[in-house]
């Protein structure tokens, strides 16, 4: 008999949802066939069977979340007798931290210090738990690590710590409600839905990330008239070769180039120490139909502009498929966001936790511009936003990075073809 377990999408999920089976108890099943479908807040991924046999057993049922490195399922020996009905796993065994214990983390603790990743973690507990804590304006951050698996609150955690009528600090007590005034009172014909397992999971590690980062944005006008240029001179080459060249490829060495010139750009913060990744993995965000993944071009410092192109095109179409393997979605260490493909001019991106950075890329356009000989010229113009984590990233290094980014793209030597 072969356990199926929850597999680990990414350095900073603790949990999936599942969204369904693709299998019921007793059918067959073949060694990589699609078993069943997660979602969580970096991806929605279809998961491989590991072995060939019968689904005998389902442990958690379609909607209920469950802790990575936890059993889901059971594939038996062809021939094998199912268990049974598939069972459902409770929701309150492991379901996703609503935002406001992200938010109120952020005051919370006896030091006033923003937490860590970790610590962040550590505060995940029951709908029961949660309850419990909001009814007497505790926060959960001060609670943990508990008992639970991974540190999690637990039951008795909150009510021992209850046992010991801790002071609440005001700010966190004031985080635990929300004003009458601002509570939403339906209209006539108005239409609602639920979050999604992948849009819940998205708000929280932002929410997240506000709460632990200290994002400071910086913006660069950058010509990319150089770039436009040997885009259309090599397009029809690329495309012989299977891709199709976009402005996207080009940044994305830019910034390989700035982070090994920079190297705290491709860093994490853990617990007030620095910690310098040995390789430049880049994140890419993909837009879906149902949200937003992150699928990562891993050693992309030793990828040519053409190895570069393929990674890009392969993990993106991969990744509208949901056919992305786990590993396709950890080890980010930069992320680069392109909403421009959709006229977007500029904006302030998010910084992917645990990284310290991310760049977003607005709308490539022609415009009129005054040239260093003061003349006016049409020329293809781009303006990008750097999101950093002020806590380590000072302005003046932001900026020299940026700088950098810029000088290769107006600069970009044909040899990188």
């Amino acid at each position: 008999m072969t356990d199926v377990y929850m597999p680990q999408m990414g350095e900073s999920i603790a949990e999936g949802t599942i969204v369904k089976w693709f299998k019921e108890v007793g059918q067959p099943v073949k060694k990589d066939e699609p078993l069943f479908e997660m979602s969580t807040d970096k991806v929605d991924a279809e998961i491989p069977s590991p072995v060939e046999g019968v689904l005998l057993e389902i442990l958690a049922g379609p909607g209920v979340t469950v802790e990575v490195g936890k059993k889901v399922g059971r594939i038996g020996a062809a021939g094998a007798a199912p268990v049974g009905a598939p069972a459902q796993v409770p929701v309150a065994a492991a379901v996703a931290t609503p935002a406001r214990e992200m938010v109120a983390a952020r005051s919370g603790g006896n030091s006033g210090a923003i937490p860590s990743v970790e610590e962040l973690r550590r505060v995940r507990s029951s709908p029961l738990v949660r309850k419990i804590a909001a009814e007497h304006g505790v926060d959960l951050a001060r609670v943990g690590p508990g008992s639970g698996v991974s540190g999690r609150v637990t039951k008795q955690d909150i009510l021992t710590f209850l046992e010991r009528k801790p002071e609440v600090p005001p700010a966190a007590a004031a985080v635990q409600s929300v004003p009458a005034r601002y509570l939403h009172t339906p209209l006539p014909g108005q239409r609602s839905e639920p979050f999604s397992p992948m849009r819940e999971k998205i708000a929280e590690h932002m929410v997240m990330s506000q709460a632990i980062s200290a994002h400071v944005c910086t913006f660069f006008e950058v010509d990319m008239t150089r770039v436009a240029r040997l885009r259309s001179k090599h397009k029809a080459a690329y495309e012989s070769k299977g891709v199709k060249l976009t402005y996207t490829p080009f940044v994305m060495k830019a910034v390989v180039d700035a982070l090994n010139e920079f190297p705290l750009l491709n860093s994490s913060v853990v617990d007030k120490r620095i910690y310098y990744h040995p390789s430049i993995n880049l994140g890419m965000a993909v837009a879906l139909d149902w949200g937003l993944i992150v699928p990562v071009v891993h050693r992309a410092e030793e990828k040519s502009l053409l190895g570069l192109t393929r990674a890009l095109a392969d993990l993106a179409e991969r990744a509208r498929l949901k056919k992305l393997a786990p590993e396709e979605v950890q080890g980010g260490t930069f992320t680069i966001t392109n909403p421009g493909i959709y006229g977007s001019l500029v904006g302030t991106p998010v910084i992917n936790q645990p990284q310290v950075a991310i760049l977003g890329m607005g709308a490539v356009t022609k415009r009129p511009v005054v040239t260093e000989e003061d003349a006016i010229a049409i020329r293809h113009m781009v303006s990008m936003a750097l999101s950093f984590d002020h806590r380590i990233i000072d302005g003046a290094t932001a900026d020299r990075f940026m700088s950098r980014v810029k000088a290769t793209l107006q600069e970009f030597p044909e040899s990188a073809m």
